[in-house]
């Protein structure tokens, strides 16, 4: 554990001793929270700041994948293989859940958030309801994580509690704190969000395995005999989770990943689309494709590079151990950034003024040697809810639960 004189040492080092400025203020408790944040910096990341990380891709070509139509014919051989392997205590799922609905107006967290109309019915409730149809076909419970943040761990838990995990086994329920990176201004200072306490926020989605081994449920994992883990975004109400379907194909091919995928309803449709880079699997965003890549057609007429992620990933639990320690690529990503000035006034930006670290696990399905692009329908699997209303926003996953029959 550092103390004053460390801290402040390691910080002449990195040019941030700023940051200890109203340090002798701190009751005693908060002086060893915050000296235990400083010893946590990641200070690598730093040197990243200005660095052009898309500057060089490698040679894009299309992933191996199976269709709508490819899946229905071997739909029960498929099935079977997944029911067996859940039935084994084979898969786990992840529920990624460490955000707050902020953008949707709302102060708790985003799974907490009402999307009912005659009924209360919750995000987490709907993602519950899915896995439990699962749980119902297999006939035993599937081990679930729920990662969140600093910011909303506690009303999570009590949100479930008080819920009664609608209707999920608690005891197959376990909760994970997402790793938090620092956040610095323009010129790469650190910003405080209080005084004694570093502005922080979670490091992004692919930060989930290191956060989990961090907690020690990877050798929990292991000792259940988990296998795969089916890692899920929390605003996607239609998802389907630990799919039998997506699992026994993903096993039943030899594979370490599999990616769950829509199929672009327009070539610049605004989404992440798998690919192979340089013959190892890929992401690559909508904004680094060229017209020439977005536009290209199969022989039957399809297009090309068609088949977009809506973040429901399955990987290998041994091909996960095999590269938590590698150095994943770290973003570097504008953000607006609350923090206190100088003299302690809090600074709420409306404009983007400093930068954020985080991990993406794109980046990690780029680690794997072979992933299946595994089609879904996206009107009975991709319901996202980023906004109040209009594209992907409250508004059209109500549209499409009720076109699954769920009553609102």
């Amino acid at each position: 554990m550092l103390n004053k004189e460390k801290a402040l040492e390691l910080l002449r080092e990195n040019n941030q001793e700023h940051i200890m400025k109203f340090f002798d203020q701190l009751p005693e408790e908060n002086k060893t929270e915050f000296l235990n944040q400083i010893e946590n910096i990641n200070w690598p990341d730093f040197k990243l700041i200005g660095s052009n990380e898309a500057a060089s891709r490698g040679e894009f070509s299309v992933p191996p994948a199976v269709s709508i139509s490819e899946i229905a014919k071997k739909h029960d051989e498929f099935e079977a293989i997944g029911l067996e392997a859940i039935k084994k205590g084979e898969v786990a799922a992840v529920l990624l859940a460490g955000g707050m609905g902020t953008r949707l107006g709302f102060d708790l967290p985003k799974g907490c958030f009402n999307v009912g109309e005659t009924k209360e019915l919750y995000i987490f409730q709907c993602l519950i309801n899915n896995l439990m149809d699962v749980v119902n076909q297999a006939g035993c419970f599937v081990p679930l994580y729920i990662m969140t943040s600093e910011k909303n761990d506690q009303a999570t838990r009590e949100f479930f509690a008080e819920h009664d995990y609608f209707g999920y086994n608690p005891e197959y329920v376990k909760y994970f704190i997402q790793d938090m990176a620092c956040a610095v201004d323009y010129n790469g200072k650190l910003l405080l969000e209080e005084k004694g306490r570093l502005a922080t926020s979670p490091n992004g989605n692919g930060g989930w395995y290191a956060s989990m081994v961090k907690a020690g449920l990877d050798k929990e994992m292991k000792a259940k005999g988990v296998k795969w883990i089916n890692i899920f975004a929390v605003d996607n109400v239609c998802q389907r989770i630990a799919d039998p379907v997506f699992v026994g194909a993903t096993i039943a091919g030899g594979y370490e990943a599999g990616s769950k995928v829509v199929r672009k309803v327009d070539p610049q449709e605004k989404m992440g689309l798998l690919c192979l880079e340089d013959g190892k699997p890929s992401i690559v965003e909508y904004y680094e494709m060229s017209d020439e890549m977005a536009e290209a057609r199969a022989e039957d007429g399809s297009l090309l590079y068609k088949y977009g992620v809506i973040l429901n990933y399955l990987f290998s639990l041994e091909k996960l151990d095999e590269i938590v320690n590698n150095n994943m690529l770290v973003h570097v990503v504008e953000k607006k950034i609350p923090h206190i000035d100088a003299d302690g006034n809090h600074v709420s930006p409306e404009e983007p003024n400093g930068y954020k670290f985080e991990l993406l696990v794109l980046d990690m399905v780029h680690m794997m040697d072979s992933n299946l692009a595994f089609e879904v329908d996206r009107v009975h699997e991709f319901a996202p809810i980023k906004n109040l209303h209009g594209v992907d926003s409250v508004d059209s996953a109500k549209e499409l639960l009720k076109k699954n029959g769920v009553i609102l």
